[in-house]
């Protein structure tokens, strides 16, 4: 009798541990509750009675405000968009002339629910590219280029204060046959905006100081870079030490990768001379150097 109340007990025992390993954990996530109150102010820097779109820095002070957000999320309507915790930023637009954007947020809250606001600005950003640079860049539309590799120099190096490449200079046809092969098309449109897009037929040349700011591993050599489709440059006084007689003493920054014909890990890159037929472009490298390349407009 006393074998069968001890099996007994074993069998209940057994039954409340099944029970209690078989209990479905169960988790939570807070309340879903998305932002309230969301504000936003957007102020073109320099606004006066002479200066209806600023002051031509280009700048706009944004700031959002709302209660529960966990975070920001501004897209400026430039084709840039930003993470902004604090909900307050001073964008600089740097398209040249007057241009309209569209500034929209996205106010997060608990367990990813949103809350949206937009607002329009008008903005005048000083700088206007001069019109003999985008006459020889685009053809006043499109224009296609190629690496110049019959010139002397079409890549090259030097220290970051030279402006031409005095370590080393390639010869004509020395270089591997994907820096050869790429085929660079500068575009202007309807409100003057510069675009560039490169087919680079699958592959980019590198030198090995940047391979690992494309996203491989590696020396001097080709890689499966992506080039990032139609990208619209934006044009600048030059920010180096050049002087007339070296330079155009304007630059563009590339978007992205920043890639034309060959990559050094630069994405801004000095209009040092330019014609109708030919460029020449000068970067700082991911190096610290001072690098060259030579397009000239394909046959």
């Amino acid at each position: 009798m006393s074998n069968k109340i001890l099996s007994f007990a074993l069998f209940l025992t057994a039954l409340v541990t099944v029970g209690v390993s078989c209990k479905k954990t169960s988790y939570s996530f807070g309340e879903l509750k998305a932002p309230s109150g969301l504000a936003l102010t957007a102020t073109v820097a320099g606004v006066d009675g002479s200066n209806p779109n600023g002051n031509g820095t280009g700048i706009v002070n944004i700031n959002v405000t709302s209660t529960g957000a966990l975070t920001y999320n501004i897209d400026f309507g430039d084709g840039v968009t930003k993470v902004v915790p604090s909900g307050v930023i001073a964008y600089k637009y740097t398209n040249p002339g007057t241009g309209s954007y569209t500034i929209s947020v996205n106010a997060i809250g608990t367990g990813g629910s949103i809350s949206t606001i937009s607002k329009r600005v008008t903005v005048f950003v000083a700088f206007e590219i001069p019109a003999y640079i985008v006459t020889d860049l685009t053809g006043g539309a499109s224009k296609i280029w190629i690496t110049d590799k019959d010139a002397n120099g079409h890549f090259g190096v030097g220290p970051n204060d030279a402006f031409a490449p005095i370590w080393y200079a390639a010869g004509p046809n020395t270089r591997e046959p994907c820096a050869y092969d790429d085929e660079i098309t500068f575009s202007k449109d309807g409100i003057g905006r510069i675009f560039m897009n490169v087919d680079n037929k699958g592959q980019s040349f590198s030198i090995g100081a940047s391979s690992a700011f494309y996203g491989f591993g590696g020396g001097d050599n080709c890689y499966g870079v992506a080039t990032g489709g139609n990208k619209q440059l934006a044009f600048m006084d030059a920010t180096s030490t050049s002087t007339p007689s070296q330079s155009t003493r304007v630059q563009f920054t590339v978007p992205g990768n920043g890639i034309i014909n060959f990559g050094t890990g630069g994405t801004t890159y000095e209009i040092l001379d330019i014609t109708t037929t030919t460029i020449s472009l000068r970067n700082i490298g991911i190096d610290g150097n001072s690098w060259y390349q030579k397009l000239k407009v394909k046959p």
